[in-house]
């Protein structure tokens, strides 16, 4: 019986500098991993030691969809980018289809800084990000890394968006939660 170690999957940690403008904190393989056996082990992407969650509601996903989980909550997805194809070079139409994408996601509002890409956006959240199928860009205001499958992104409140490379819709698996601003015990 082989041991099957566990495979060193990546994680992107973001961050903003004392500017302001996000960056890649670490970009690197998750550190923290238990093999507790023959083919078996965890990998702990992120923790967190706050909340807590409800746990005796019915259905949790029965509120309308929004980017942003609720203020003090969670939201837990999958999503989907199509593939770059569609406005083509035209600069004017890719931002009208930003904003109208935005605005239906209530999350105009978010949509702070787009110098670098139409879809740019920050939200103040921690997010931990997952690319299943595809590849993606990860644009931040200073830097950007290309995602393949089983990348993890720990986005944590910085200016970002997510570009499709590719000619097929990418999938990508998403946990949000609503985040205090740096320095806030809760947030205002």
């Amino acid at each position: 019986m082989t041991d099957d170690p566990l495979p060193p999957f990546r994680r992107i940690v973001t961050e903003n500098t004392a500017a302001g403008r996000s960056r890649i904190l670490s970009d690197a393989p998750v550190p923290h991993v238990l093999q507790s056996g023959p083919g078996r082990g965890l990998i702990n992407l992120w923790a967190t030691d706050g909340m807590p969650p409800a746990l005796a509601v019915a259905d949790g996903a029965a509120l309308p969809v929004r980017l942003e989980p609720p203020e003090g909550g969670t939201v837990f997805r999958f999503f989907q980018l199509g593939p770059r194809s569609g406005t083509g070079d035209d600069a004017e139409a890719a931002n009208r289809a930003a904003a109208t994408a935005f605005e239906r996601m209530g999350a105009a509002h978010l949509r702070v800084d787009t110098t670098r890409h139409p879809s740019m956006h920050k939200s103040h959240t921690l997010d931990y990000i997952m690319l299943l199928k595809g590849r993606v860009l990860l644009i931040l205001d200073q830097e950007e890394t290309e995602l393949k499958p089983f990348d993890v992104v720990i986005q944590r409140g910085t200016n970002h968006a997510w570009v499709n490379l590719g000619d097929e819709p990418a999938l990508m698996m998403g946990v949000l939660m609503d985040a205090a601003a740096p320095g806030q015990s809760e947030r205002s």
